[in-house]
């Protein structure tokens, strides 16, 4: 298994569609920082973000229907960004990246009004007591978020951890900022869009054990 990782970190490095700055120098900002669009995309079109995307399945999926948006999944584990690479490069998706780093340092690779809309999709609910600061829907990351994001961009949260969810409720109504749908079991609705019916490795899972899946999208105040 070692070795199958080591591989796969190995391969990682030879990606073009893989951006690894787990040792980047935070001082200073990555070099794409507000030039995605001309330097690595080449064109002029929305760039939306996946965080803590896993595998990648929601930046593939997206990336596949829509074609006209670009598209960048960001985690700091290598193995599963390995799974998502290939997966695009087996497509042949021009129009989606990944970057290895972590969350916390995203103002060094974005400038304000370069990020068009944000998923959060089934990030690691941070469940400890003292933790919540790390929690991708705190106010501490919020505030990261609105430093890249144009005015009125939309953030989606997809979790199966229903006290994530309520904390992120609660932060959005303490915060004021404005709360555009939520729900405790989406597949118990009629779906909005069918952009919502893409599932990652983990939403599986955790349907096949019956647990629902909480989602709500808002715009920050």
């Amino acid at each position: 298994m070692a070795k199958r990782k080591l591989w796969k970190f190995a391969q990682l490095e030879t990606f073009e569609n893989a951006i690894q700055a787990t040792s980047q120098n935070f001082n200073q900002d990555f070099s794409l920082k507000g030039k995605w669009s001309k330097e690595y995309f080449k064109n002029d079109r929305p760039i939306i973000l996946e965080l803590g995307c896993g595998k990648g399945e929601y930046s593939v999926g997206l990336a596949e229907k829509y074609p006209d948006i670009n598209f960048i999944g960001i985690d700091v584990k290598g193995e599963r960004l390995w799974r998502g690479c290939t997966n695009a490069q087996e497509k042949n998706l021009t129009n989606v990246v990944f970057i290895r780093t972590q969350i916390q340092y995203i103002e060094n690779f974005f400038q304000k009004d370069e990020v068009s809309e944000i998923w959060v999709t089934f990030p690691d609910p941070q469940p400890q007591p003292g933790k919540s600061q790390k929690r991708l829907t705190s106010p501490y990351f919020l505030e990261k978020y609105r430093n890249i994001l144009r005015e009125d961009s939309i953030i989606h949260l997809k979790t199966d951890n229903a006290p994530l969810f309520d904390f992120t409720l609660e932060t959005i109504n303490e915060e004021k900022h404005q709360l555009i749908y939520s729900t405790h079991d989406l597949y118990s609705k009629e779906l909005i869009d069918d952009i919502l019916n893409i599932k990652t490795f983990y939403e599986n899972k955790f349907l096949q054990q019956g647990i629902p899946i909480c989602y709500l999208k808002f715009k920050l105040s």
